[in-house]
């Protein structure tokens, strides 16, 4: 509940704050209150001092925001009891809550959120005779359907790795390294370059070994029935073909 007067608003300052309050349309002022004795007496606000009873006293103002007025009742002229605080923000009037207010709202909301952790984690909890009790998250049922939806992939497959080594095999032959490492941990040995010549000799002989056994099987596959001898001379090139007969010539 707040109450305001645009009109009052542009003006508010401390010297007529209290005029400003004491309006008649304002819910939160007491008419029986000394503050309307004087000003209907048109006396000063020091006499309040000097009466017992109900009256409103400005206690801190921060012109032009905030103004704090008390309510109170007066037994002598030093001697207060506190009723209500109000406030005035930017022109428009709150009644402050008292301490019993704000602990009970407090213990309210505190028992309130309590409560609703205890319920959230009793649906947690699950019971079988066979196993007892556990507990069940729906963080751990999103994990599972996570593994489920989304199964391992092969890093590569047999073809990619057979052709990865065919290459590097062929890669080593045609670039041999300048260095090489007889135990894990020793020191590299460099590679002279004889030893690399006669590497290479000895690869070239073994390819030509190879292509001349692939022709004499291929002689040999295709004259069925041959003879070893003669289709290993045919593929050496020792045999000449028959010469041609010679016509006489008739005169």
């Amino acid at each position: 509940m707040n109450w305001s007067d645009s009109a009052w608003i542009p003006h508010l300052n401390q010297g007529n704050v209290m005029d400003y309050f004491s309006e008649r349309s304002n819910p939160f002022y007491d008419r029986s209150c000394n503050n309307e004795v004087i000003k209907m007496q048109r006396r000063s606000p020091e006499h309040l001092k000097s009466m017992t009873g109900l009256e409103y006293e400005l206690i801190h103002a921060q012109q032009p925001i905030l103004f704090v007025i008390r309510k109170q009742r007066r037994h002598s002229p030093e001697q207060v009891t506190p009723l209500t605080y109000y406030y005035i923000i930017a022109g428009v009037i709150y009644q402050a809550p008292d301490l019993a207010s704000i602990i009970n709202s407090r213990l309210l909301t505190s028992v309130y959120n309590i409560q609703s952790a205890f319920e959230e984690v009793q649906s947690y909890s699950r019971y079988h005779p066979s196993k007892g009790y556990w507990w069940e998250f729906k963080d751990q049922e999103k994990e599972k359907d996570n593994k489920v939806a989304k199964p391992k992939e092969e890093v590569s497959s047999l073809f990619q790795r057979q052709r990865v080594d065919v290459l590097l095999a062929e890669l080593t032959r045609k670039f041999p390294p300048k260095v090489y490492q007889p135990k894990p941990g020793d020191k590299p040995i460099p590679v002279t370059r004889n030893d690399a010549s006669s590497t290479s000799k000895e690869e070239s002989k073994e390819e030509a070994n190879q292509s001349q056994n692939n022709a004499n099987s291929s002689v040999t596959g295709m004259v069925p029935g041959s003879n070893p001898f003669l289709s290993s001379n045919m593929a050496q090139g020792m045999m000449k073909p028959p010469q041609a007969k010679k016509r006489k010539l008739v005169k």
